[in-house]
């Protein structure tokens, strides 16, 4: 009988976004994938998890899900997660799962930390519909997808890195216009959270008076204008 892969999220930030049940979890499963051994040690170290880890990241990942796979179906259960929030998401996890859905491994994702969901809701934008867009590529075919994106009538979740979130902002405002409705959320669940809502030209004003430092998500709408 083949075990189960269970896709654990780790907190963003705040060690104590870790639930009761990913705890329980990790110190049941045979072995944990993970990003970086040395980030996620950490984390198991603080909730006294001592289980095998190994690396499962974006330069390995599709010569170990073989491996992981025929683990699974000899009966061993196996947990992936990355160094924070929930794996698939912008993360390593999506060749995993369907290799596990391809070969019918029982797999079990825990509900868990993530950064887009508190993100979207203290933007104060309309998020009874969205879209997740994540990361935009990094440069072939980045207007492309931003034209695409500007014709979108719901919320949009992006990912963005501080370096590169000035350039993005100036993008969307020439994409989606100066009065476009924005809301810039870094650092979540951390002490030095910290929000920004209004137009384009506002957070642009904002994010070029400060280094921003952390992983942001940015909440856009093109239709409240």
């Amino acid at each position: 009988m083949s075990g189960i892969l269970y896709f654990v999220p780790t907190p963003v930030g705040n060690l104590e976004d870790m639930t009761f049940r990913a705890i329980k979890v990790l110190k049941e499963v045979d072995y944990i994938l993970c990003e970086d051994t040395r980030t996620s040690g950490v984390l198991l170290k603080h909730y006294e998890i001592s289980k095998p880890l190994k690396s499962y990241h974006l330069h390995n990942e599709h010569q170990m899900t073989e491996k992981v796979i025929q683990d699974l179906q000899s009966g061993q259960s196996v947990a992936i997660i990355t160094d924070a929030g929930t794996p698939g998401i912008s993360d390593p996890g999506y060749l995993l799962a369907k290799a596990g859905s391809d070969h019918q491994i029982e797999m079990i994702c825990l509900p868990g930390a993530t950064a887009l969901i508190p993100a979207l809701v203290v933007s104060g934008l309309p998020n009874n519909e969205f879209l997740f867009a994540g990361f935009l590529p990094p440069k072939k075919g980045r207007q492309t997808k931003l034209k695409q994106l500007a014709e979108e009538k719901k919320t949009i979740v992006l990912y963005e890195s501080p370096h590169k979130i000035n350039t993005t902002l100036e993008q969307i405002k020439e994409f989606f216009g100066e009065e476009t409705k924005a809301s810039l959320s870094r650092e979540i669940s951390k002490k030095f959270e910290e929000t920004k809502r209004g137009t384009i030209d506002e957070l642009i004003a904002f994010s070029k008076s400060k280094t921003l430092k952390g992983e942001i998500v940015l909440i856009v709408n093109n239709a409240l204008k």
